[in-house]
């Protein structure tokens, strides 16, 4: 028998009607888009490096609480290169948000002292080694993050991942990466999902901030458009197979390569990486530029026009009812 969406893990630890986050999109996600998920009946999260400042963060944050009283999240990048991660989750475990996706590093830290705060955590991964180690650690659920997701995508299939981390892990599982539709929602969820998070398809929505070559770029270019870059931040991302990157090729240098394999300065490549490619992509995202580098995962192949956030939501719900 088929569960109702309210009766997934997720919609139950959210209180949510449909068991969806909108994934946290760097440059991308704000929070007009999160009052409108909510407002949808799903949830989303946000990136906190999107914005300049913790008190920045504290206020988007304090602003959707004003508008909305749905369920919401805060992305945090855990690792070293980014150096604003303990403010950021200080302010997160202050303004009480109801959860937390840690990405990149460690989540040790942010787990204890969210729990200490009530606030959840959910873990991106991409194999059963990484999910057994979080979920030892106290997290709350798994972010599945699968090999047909956007951004930093894993190594593995739905069909394979899911499977393996509901067999090894007994929290719950919230698949990334493959979703474009209805129908592809019910797929994952069929196949074990506990909920899902999905991005690259909400980049086309009118409440977004990027520009509209961006989002028209969501609309012209598909999956097969879609390739992988080191370039960005030292870590395999996807991005839209632009003129512009095929100009510049998708590899890092071999002395970029050499100094991220060197022990002494490796952390601070990274960082260097991390800090140029997040200028590049700020740069494409929101003005017009022939330097075109956009983020995007192959469920583009599904966005037709630039619509509002309601509208994909309310589709994605249909079509999932409907089977279609």
């Amino acid at each position: 028998m088929k569960l109702n969406p309210s009766e997934f893990a997720l919609s139950k630890m959210l209180n949510i009607e449909f068991p969806i986050i909108v994934a946290p999109m760097f440059l991308v996600s704000n929070k007009e888009m999160i009052i409108e998920a909510i407002n949808a009946g799903v949830t989303g999260a946000i990136p906190a490096l999107n914005y300049r400042s913790v008190e920045e963060l504290r206020t988007a944050i304090q602003e959707i609480k004003k508008e909305t009283k749905g369920s919401f999240g805060i992305n945090i990048i855990v690792n070293k290169s980014n150096f604003l991660y303990k403010d950021q989750l200080r302010v997160c475990c202050e303004e009480k948000v109801d959860f937390l996706i840690t990405s990149l590093g460690s989540p040790e830290d942010t787990i204890k002292m969210a729990h200490e705060n009530g606030v959840k955590v959910f873990c991106d991964v991409v194999d059963v080694k990484y999910a057994k180690k979080v979920e030892s650690l106290g997290a709350d659920a798994i972010i599945a993050v699968n090999k047909e997701a956007g951004g930093h995508s894993g190594p593995t299939s739905y069909m394979e991942l899911i499977p393996l981390l509901k067999a090894e892990c007994s929290i719950p599982i919230i698949s990334a990466g493959g979703v474009g539709n209805g129908l592809e929602v019910r797929k994952m969820l069929d196949h074990g999902a506990d909920g899902l998070s999905i991005g690259s398809m909400f980049i086309a929505c009118d409440e977004s901030k990027v520009s509209n070559e961006y989002k028209q770029a969501c609309v012209d270019y598909g999956k097969k458009d879609i390739v992988m870059t080191t370039k960005l931040s030292g870590t395999p991302c996807t991005v839209i197979n632009t003129p512009y990157v095929q100009k510049v090729g998708t590899k890092q240098t071999g002395f970029e390569r050499f100094l991220n394999k060197n022990k002494r300065l490796k952390k601070w490549m990274k960082a260097l990486t991390f800090v140029r490619g997040s200028k590049r992509l700020q740069k494409a995202a929101f003005s017009s530029t022939y330097k075109t580098v956009w983020c995007a995962g192959p469920s583009i192949e599904h966005v037709k026009q630039i619509r509002p956030m309601k509208e994909i939501v309310s589709q994605l719900i249909r079509e999932y009812e409907k089977g279609e």
